[in-house]
């Protein structure tokens, strides 16, 4: 992997990492419009919808 795939995979982790953490509605309506923007597009080829409806299961099942 070239150290430019390494930087966009590491933004993109970040960016999943940030939403794993964040409780705060605001803070995630960022990330999500982070996820389905442009940049978002040029960094990857995961699908934004997917990855956002699998963060909020995630949120889901860790909600007690």
């Amino acid at each position: 992997m070239n150290p430019y795939e390494e930087l966009a995979n590491a933004i993109v982790l970040q960016a999943v990492k940030d939403y794993r953490l964040h409780d705060d509605e605001k803070e995630l309506a960022s990330i999500e419009r982070f996820f389905r923007s442009g940049w978002f597009g040029v960094l990857t080829n995961i699908d934004p919808e997917m990855l956002i409806a699998k963060l909020r299961k995630e949120k889901v099942r860790y909600e007690y």
